[in-house]
C-alpha cells in the first residue's frame, strides 16, 4: 500500500508523524515514512488553494498512490457537529469564485463561463466520486465543504455562503485537493476535524488541541487499518 497524506501544514499533524518511521525528507515539502507495511509520503503544501493545487498536482505527476488523503483541521456552519468530531468532505465548491452583482452573487456557472458539467464537476459541484472506500473512514459522518481564501468571520457574508451553497464545514484548501485529485482520476478521501464554529470571530471558543488530538488519531487508525 502507498499513501499520501496531504496537510497545509506540519503542525495539523504532527502527532501522527511522531508515531510512524522517517525514510528520507525528500525537501522541505515531501518526506517519505514508513507505518508497518505501508509506504506513507506526507506532502506540506502551505496553506490555501494555490500552494495546494501546485503541489498535489506535480507530485501526482510524479509518483502513483494507492490512495490520497487531504487532513487537517476545519470550521463547521452546523452546531449538530460537535467540536472536535472528525468528519470525511465528500462535496466540495470554490465559494468565492465568480462576481458579485450588487448584491448578488454569480458563480462562473451562473455566469455562463463554465458549464455546471465541464469534468471535474458534477452539476456545479466537486463530488468525490473515485473508489476510495478505506474502512476506517467509511463510518465517519459525510458533509459539505465550501473552500475559501478569507476564513468567513462576518455574519453577513457567513449568512450568504449558507443561503446559496448550503456547506457544513469551511476549509482553505479543499476543493483544490478535490480538483487536483479528480484531474489526476486518483482515489482520494478528505478528512478533518472540527475546531470552530464559523461565526464571528472569537478564538475562545475554538478547541484547536481537541480537533487535533481526535484527527491524528483517526489518522493513525486509517494506517493501521489497511
Amino acid at each position: 500500500m502507498k499513501l499520501l497524506i496531504v496537510s497545509a501544514t506540519k503542525f495539523e499533524i504532527r502527532p501522527l508523524v511522531d508515531k510512524i518511521t522517517l525514510i528520507r525528507d525528500e525537501d522541505e515539502f515531501l518526506s517519505h515514512y514508513r507505518y508497518q507495511n505501508t509506504d506513507v509520503d506526507i506532502l506540506i503544501t502551505g496553506i490555501g488553494m494555490t500552494a495546494t493545487s501546485f503541489h498535489v498536482g506535480r507530485q501526482l505527476l510524479k509518483s502513483s498512490y494507492d490512495m490520497v488523503i487531504n487532513t487537517g483541521i476545519c470550521g463547521s456552519f452546523e452546531s449538530t457537529l460537535p467540536i472536535g468530531a472528525v468528519v470525511e468532505i465528500t462535496e466540495e465548491i470554490f465559494c468565492e469564485l465568480g462576481a458579485e452583482n450588487n448584491d448578488q452573487f454569480l458563480t462562473l456557472f451562473d455566469l455562463g463561463l463554465i458549464d455546471p458539467n465541464d469534468p471535474p464537476f458534477t452539476d456545479g459541484k466537486l463530488i468525490n466520486t473515485t473508489k476510495a472506500n478505506h474502512p476506517a473512514i467509511a463510518g465517519l459522518p459525510k458533509v459539505r465543504g465550501a473552500t475559501a481564501n478569507t476564513i468567513h468571520g462576518k455574519a453577513d457574508s457567513i449568512l450568504k455562503i449558507r443561503e446559496l451553497f448550503k456547506p457544513e464545514v469551511e476549509s482553505m484548501e479543499g476543493a483544490a485537493f478535490f480538483y487536483s485529485c479528480l484531474m489526476a482520476s486518483v482515489p482520494f478521501h478528505q478528512v478533518r476535524s472540527i475546531s470552530n464554529y464559523v461565526k464571528e470571530r472569537d478564538k475562545s471558543k475554538w478547541n484547536v488541541n481537541l480537533a487535533l488530538k481526535n484527527l491524528n488519531s483517526t489518522l493513525l487508525n486509517i494506517l493501521k487499518t489497511q
